[in-house]
């Protein structure tokens, strides 16, 4: 049997039917990125900055891969399946989600996604044009004004390093009130790929997670570790 076909058998009808909700591209940059994270706010704190750079490339690439996987990777993990607007947010928060909201990443869990990786984005990207002055500057320092670098190290060293800090905090107080308070399994279906899909949620079309779409995502974090790569070869 298939992967393609394993996935189907899991999402046929029936209460708490099984569906892969997440493919395994989407759990490895998961986890990926929240181990790189936690290094990245260590060795920004403790100073080791060869080390805070190295994985801040590795966080590079690893953004710019989501970025694309958002549009090419699985039923659920692309942007379009957690785009939600104001009405859905606001019945979420008044007890009146909509089946979908049960699958994937919630209304609530969307904007703390989004949030994340926004902030994540600003992060490295001024990180990249940062300057300490004294032994750490970003290999794009060189090709903005010295306005810009500065603004972006004030950023970088303190704003920003909290935000991000209060972020992945929140992020991880909110997995724990799901998961212990309301009882929602989050951390299990981001690490096997399966969900329990209550039955009320109908038919539900799984994420594609074949031998084919991980070879496209091995392909695709390739060519962004390679622009990460280029970019740390250009500091001086």
């Amino acid at each position: 049997m298939t992967d393609t076909s394993v996935a189907a058998f899991r999402a046929a009808p029936g209460p708490g039917a099984r569906t892969r909700v997440w493919d395994l591209p989407t759990r490895l940059f998961h986890w990926a990125l929240a181990i790189a994270v936690v290094g990245m706010i260590g060795t920004g704190l403790n100073g080791a900055m060869e080390w805070h750079f190295r994985i801040g490339y590795t966080v590079l690439a690893l953004l710019l891969f989501r970025l694309l996987w958002g549009f090419m990777g699985g039923r659920w993990s692309r942007f379009g399946a957690f785009v939600y607007g104001p009405g859905s947010l606001a019945a979420y928060l008044r007890g009146r989600a909509h089946p979908d909201h049960l699958i994937g990443h919630t209304p609530l869990g969307a904007l703390s996604v989004f949030a994340v990786l926004a902030i994540l984005v600003l992060q490295v990207a001024t990180g990249l044009m940062a300057d300490d002055e004294i032994s750490a500057s970003g290999p794009l320092t060189r090709f903005v004004s010295g306005e810009i670098v500065g603004m972006a190290t004030g950023w970088h060293k303190a704003q920003g390093k909290w935000i991000v800090i209060a972020l992945a905090s929140l992020h991880v107080l909110a997995v724990l009130f799901y998961v212990l308070i309301k009882r929602h399994r989050l951390v299990r279906p981001m690490v096997s790929g399966d969900k329990l899909v209550p039955s009320e949620s109908g038919q539900v079309a799984p994420s594609r997670d074949d031998a084919a779409s991980r070879w496209l995502a091995l392909v695709l974090f390739a060519l962004c570790a390679g622009v990460a790569w280029w970019i740390s070869s250009l500091r001086v």
